[in-house]
Formats: C-alpha cells, structure tokens, sequence
C-alpha cells in the first residue's frame, strides 16, 4: 500500500522540517510497514517522507529515489502497469535505468516530458516529486484517484500525505 507525505516552503522563507515530516510518516506507518525514506533539499525549503510496503523490485527500489544527478527526488504510491513498455521507450530516448522498479520510469519520464510525463503513465498512484533545478514540486495521483493524496495549501507553502493522520 505504501505512503508518502512532505512538506514545501514555496517561498523560501522557512525550513520544511524533517522532523515534522517524520512524524508524519511515523503516523502513517500502517501503509508501509517495510521501510522509510527521507529527502531534505539542500535549501532545507522541501522535505519528502515515504513508508514503503514492498512489492516490485523489493530489494533494490528504496525511497526516496532520484536521478542521475540527485536533482530530482522522487516519493511514491501505487503501481504503474505499464512501466515495462515504458522503460522500453525511455531507454530507446538514452535514459538508463538502474532497478527494476515501476516507480523509477517516472523519474525518466519526467525528465523527458516534464510535467506531461502524468499522460503517459497508467496505473494506480500517487507520487511527490521535487525538481531542484526548477524549485518545483509536483505532486500527481492516478486519474481515478484510487491512491490517496491529501494536501493542504497555505500562505506558506503546501503540506501533503497519503492519509489524514
């Protein structure tokens, strides 16, 4: 089932704090009892938390993953049912994929459609990703909406997670 949540200062004026998103992901451990993972941008303005219940590519799919680069974090829930024939098609664009996961062939596809990467993704999800160089996040869930993700927007920025806890 997995979860994930975070936190963005769309300003830049304060810290997303990575012990808040921690508790946060500690609240949510019933959706991913295998795992959790952290990212703190290097502004300290976004944190992302995830709980992990392993099923695709258990060993080598930990979260939070990134590119090439570690300009681009990456937190995510579901499954993209397409993800073989993607990676096939995004391999055939030069990207390199380093696991077996569905959840990396976002990551390539962002990369290689930007925003619009959501179109050519079909599945049951929800993801958080941060691009760096952009100061962006994205956050994005399935077109049915079968995987969660609950935010809140304030003057400040935007708080989100997979559960209301």
């Amino acid at each position: 089932m997995c979860g994930i949540c975070g936190i963005t200062d769309l300003h830049g004026q304060h810290r997303a704090e990575p012990a808040l998103v921690r508790h946060m992901a500690d609240l949510i451990r019933h959706r991913g009892p295998d795992g959790d993972g952290f990212y703190d941008s290097a502004d300290h303005n976004t944190t992302l938390g995830m709980r992990r219940l392993s099923i695709i590519d258990v060993q080598g799919s930990d979260q939070p993953l990134y590119n090439e680069d570690r300009s681009i974090a990456l937190v995510f829930n579901g499954e993209i049912y397409n993800y073989p024939a993607l990676r096939h098609r995004l391999e055939a664009l030069g990207h390199t994929f380093y696991s077996n996961s569905d959840s990396e062939s976002i990551l390539h596809a962002y990369e290689e459609w930007g925003e619009n990467c959501v179109h050519h993704l079909e599945g049951m999800f929800a993801f958080a990703l941060w691009d760096s160089h952009q100061r962006k996040l994205i956050l994005a869930r399935d077109r049915v909406g079968i995987k969660p993700l609950l935010y809140q927007a304030t003057s400040d920025g935007i708080s989100f997670a997979s559960d209301l806890r």
